[in-house]
């Protein structure tokens, strides 16, 4: 949260003429107003996946247009990561997955200041508690990973 994932993949679809399609994005204006004040980790989850699988299905007819899909899908988790890049390479479409690398006081600072400005990258209010909470999800790719599909690496700052 706060590495710069939506300013990366807007430019890149810019660069590219590709289409980017942000998971955030997608969720506030679909499951927004209907969050739980308590517990919504699960409920989160739940609806995530199932807006994995409709992004997916949209970034195909996109692939099948002819232009690539810049997709911003937070997938913090290796497991879901790794299984979602099968997913496309089973499916017969290239890979490239971007990791941006930005410190946690730089990622921590943007969130704070995203939550004020509600800038062109604000999606939703990120607490303090949730930014802490996905930042020890985080696990970058590791050397398996690393072999099995195309990753880039990109430091920010």
């Amino acid at each position: 949260v706060g590495a710069g994932k939506s300013t990366f993949a807007s430019a890149l679809a810019l660069q590219t003429h590709g289409v980017h399609v942000a998971l955030d994005e997608w969720f506030v204006a679909l499951f927004s107003p209907d969050r739980p004040a308590e517990n919504f980790v699960p409920w989160y989850i739940e609806r995530k996946e199932r807006l994995l699988g409709l992004i997916w299905n949209h970034s195909q007819r996109i692939l099948a247009s002819g232009a690539d899909a810049i997709l911003e899908l937070g997938l913090i988790q290796r497991q879901r990561r790794v299984a979602f890049g099968r997913q496309v390479q089973d499916e017969g479409f290239e890979l490239l997955v971007h990791v941006l690398d930005a410190p946690l006081d730089v990622c921590r600072e943007r969130v704070q200041r995203r939550n004020v400005e509600k800038g062109s990258t604000f999606s939703m209010v990120v607490p303090e508690h949730v930014f802490e909470m996905a930042s020890r999800l985080w696990e970058p790719p590791d050397d398996i990973e690393s072999r099995e599909f195309a990753i880039e690496f990109v430091s920010v700052s």
